[in-house]
């Protein structure tokens, strides 16, 4: 027990920068940390973290450590959530990141049901379109839109997200429309910019192959809502996910062009950290989602 506690207290300090953040989160005093930090290393005959009155840092032999300790806490939080999950309801934090628009409309309107049907789960939702460290953060449930990248992640295959270029009619009325991928060069084009996840441009299917290409000038945002308002208001083309545009499309405030060229659809994941064992209050989860958009016959 007090290896696992030493273990556990030198992850804590490692995750909150201090020993007075880790004491926090323990509700015991920061001596008491110190304490576990000074016999962990006496054990092991090295120096996991370097401190002094102003500053707290990680040795190279305490890296190595830390990695290996997480994967063993996860382990036996993982063992213990196997065999206890069929005797009782899921319980304990849920902590879950979502892009910002997406997590907005197909998130968090999903989550209070799946709290009343799961009352003993504490949810935590952090939107933000920034690429969120699973580990690092300890996030259980990160959903995100787009192709994956290998990173030693697992991911979940959710639903299809299908692209579409789309315009006002009144855009269209003044510019034309365009008929060819090519013609975006004499168009205005609103789009993320050379950061987001449109930083390659804009993805067309021609003669087979998928092509990205950018458009003419216009404006750019990193904010998705921003670049729906300035589509509705007329100001440009914009490649859109047809969940954010599909009620628009409905009622003729926007309409879509280049329909012969798009590019297949990439996917909405559920991703998660690499576990042997998928602990109980993330598969519902992740169950719960996937019913969810199975119903989402429009996105695709």
């Amino acid at each position: 027990m007090d290896r696992y506690k030493q273990m556990g207290t030198f992850v804590a300090v490692a995750t909150l920068g201090s020993l007075s953040a880790a004491a926090r989160a323990e509700g015991v005093a920061p001596a008491m940390i110190g304490r576990r930090i000074d016999a962990l290393e006496a054990r092991l005959g090295v120096k996991l973290l370097a401190r002094s009155t102003r500053r707290l840092s990680i040795t190279p032999e305490g890296t190595a450590y830390l990695e290996e300790a997480r994967r063993l806490l996860r382990d036996v939080e993982d063992t213990e959530a196997l065999i206890s999950q069929g005797s009782r309801q899921p319980s304990g934090p849920l902590r879950i990141s979502a892009p910002a628009g997406f997590g907005r409309r197909h998130v968090a309107p999903l989550l209070p049901g799946f709290a009343r049907a799961y009352p003993d789960l504490h949810i935590t939702l952090d939107l933000t379109d920034r690429l969120v460290d699973l580990i690092e953060e300890r996030v259980d449930c990160a959903v995100r839109i787009g192709d994956l990248v290998d990173s030693g992640l697992v991911g979940i295959r959710l639903a299809d997200n299908r692209r579409v270029v789309v315009a006002s009619p009144a855009y269209l009325a003044r510019h034309g429309t365009p008929e060819h991928p090519d013609d975006l060069a004499r168009h205005r084009c609103l789009s993320f910019g050379t950061r987001g996840n449109q930083s390659r441009g804009w993805l067309f299917n021609l003669d087979g192959r998928n092509i990205a290409l950018r458009g003419g000038g216009g404006m750019e945002c990193n904010d998705g809502s921003v670049l729906h308002a300035w589509t509705l208001e007329g100001e440009g083309l914009s490649w859109r996910s047809v969940w954010e545009v599909r009620e628009d499309l409905e009622a003729g405030r926007l309409v879509t062009v280049l329909d012969d060229y798009h590019a297949p659809p990439n996917g909405i994941f559920a991703i998660l950290p690499e576990r042997k064992h998928l602990p109980s209050r993330v598969r519902v989860f992740v169950d719960w989602l996937k019913d969810a958009y199975a119903t989402q016959a429009g996105w695709t």
